[in-house]
This record gives structure tokens, C-alpha cells and sequence, in this order.
């Protein structure tokens, strides 16, 4: 499968460019798929290209002295990674590794920085997603915190249900506006991350993490709908769990 202009133009980055500039990207462009746990982008290496998610999801992830893995931010579909070769001449620092099956376009760094020069919009748009990568990482530092293993794990699931389902458990909080909790593609997580996965991102074990969704599942608040898909049952519950207002 060849990358076209089209292809390129559902990513948020390039929309603002025009049809030629889209074109001459495609010509340089390359498609790539991941088998689950492929690496993507390696720690320690110069990287000459950013990769840009089409499928799937990414984990960044990095090694402690001792070896252990930690995980440090998830990527869904229209996500890049990659980009801070695009300001210095250092190493990739993270690994980005596929949690699913996934395909990336691999752009070189080169023809991004002449984008840079020409579109200030394009300089603009990566500067807030390198703004919202710092604050989702200092999020991520300040959940490793919490005392309460079992508000961690649903502190990491709210991060995760999509903004949809978030607005619904705000609604469903005004005691003016009560109404029959409805689980829809606004309270499900696709591709939900591996009991594994969120223990690296938590700093806690596997058996933990099961325990914790055990307790969610039997309590109705999470649902299991095949290994794609985790419907939140009960948003407003998992808020207040993830706040600490409410305990398991």
C-alpha cells in the first residue's frame, strides 16, 4: 500500500497543507506495519524519520538500571512520535514499542523541517503536542504517587476512555440532569492495553492490575466485550474512584 495525499491528510498535522505539498510528502513517504510488541522507533539511536500512527496503539516505554521496563505514555491513531529530532541532533531517548498490530507512516526528518520553515501552522501544532506530552508525563508522575494501588489503575483507565465518555460522566454528575447510564462508543476503550501494560505504566505487578479489574468487573463498573474493546459500565463510578472519592 502506497502513502497518498489522502492518507496524509487524515493526519491532524497536515491538514492545513495544500494538495501539491501533500503530494511531494507522499512521494517521500514510506507505510510500515508493526506485529504486536515490534519496535518501532529504539532508544539510543539517531532516528531519521518521525513516524506518524495510522493503526493501532504505541506504548513509549524505557529501561530502569535494573532492567525493569517502565512504561511512560500510550499513542492512539493520528498520534506521531519521533519529533524532537526535529530540534536537536540527539538520540531517540525513549523505545516506542506496538501494543497491537499496527501501521505507521515514516516520514523523513528532513522534509518536516522544510514544512517548518514554509507553514508556520505545522511548527505551531507540534509545539502543543510536545506541550501535552510534558503534561500527560508529569500526569504520569504524579499518578506513581498515589498511595491507593487501586485508584492508580483507574486513574490510568480514565486517561484512557475517550473525551465523549469523560463529558457523559460530567453530565450524569449534575444532579439537574440525571439519566439512564448508557454504555456506547463513548464510554468504550478500543484496544484496551494488557493487564502487563498498565503495570509498567504504574510501577505495580500484573497480578495486581487483575485483582483491581476483578473488583471493577464484579462491581459493574468495567465489562469486558472480547480482547478489542473494555466498555465502561458505570462512568460516573470509575471518576469518583479515579478522584479517590469513592474506594473499591
Amino acid at each position: 500500500m502506497a502513502v497518498t495525499p489522502e492518507l496524509l491528510s487524515s493526519f491532524p498535522l497536515f491538514k492545513p497543507l495544500p494538495r501539491e505539498l501533500l503530494n511531494q510528502l507522499a512521494q517521500q513517504s514510506t507505510l510500515k506495519k508493526f506485529a504486536r510488541r515490534g519496535i518501532v522507533l529504539n532508544a539510543g539511536v539517531r532516528e531519521e524519520h518521525m513516524c506518524f500512527l495510522f493503526e493501532g496503539r504505541l506504548q513509549g516505554v524505557d529501561f530502569t538500571i535494573d532492567g525493569r521496563e517502565v512504561g511512560l505514555y500510550f499513542m492512539e491513531p493520528g498520534d506521531f512520535c519521533g519529533e524532537l529530532g526535529l530540534f536537536d541532533q540527539g538520540t531517540q531517548p525513549e523505545y516506542i514499542i506496538a501494543l497491537t498490530p499496527v501501521v505507521v507512516v515514516n516520514i523523513p526528518l528532513e522534509s518536516l523541517k522544510d514544512i517548518m520553515l514554509s507553514h508556520p501552522s505545522v511548527v505551531n501544532m507540534l509545539g502543543k503536542k510536545l506541550a501535552a506530552r510534558v503534561r500527560q508525563m508529569t500526569q504520569q508522575r504524579t499518578l506513581l504517587g498515589l498511595p491507593n494501588v487501586s485508584q492508580r489503575v483507574c486513574c490510568q483507565l480514565w486517561n484512557l476512555v475517550p473525551n465523549g465518555g469523560k463529558q457523559t460522566a460530567k453530565a450524569d454528575a449534575d444532579p439537574e440532569n440525571q439519566q439512564e447510564q448508557r454504555v456506547d462508543a463513548s464510554s468504550a476503550i478500543n484496544n484496551p492495553p494488557t493487564h502487563q501494560e498498565i503495570a509498567i505504566m504504574l510501577n505495580v505487578s500484573r497480578e495486581t492490575v487483575t485483582r483491581v479489574f476483578q473488583k471493577l468487573q464484579n462491581q459493574r463498573v468495567v465489562q469486558r466485550d472480547g480482547p478489542k474493546s473494555l466498555l465502561i459500565v458505570d462512568l460516573l463510578a470509575l471518576k469518583k474512584l479515579a478522584e479517590g472519592g469513592q474506594e473499591l
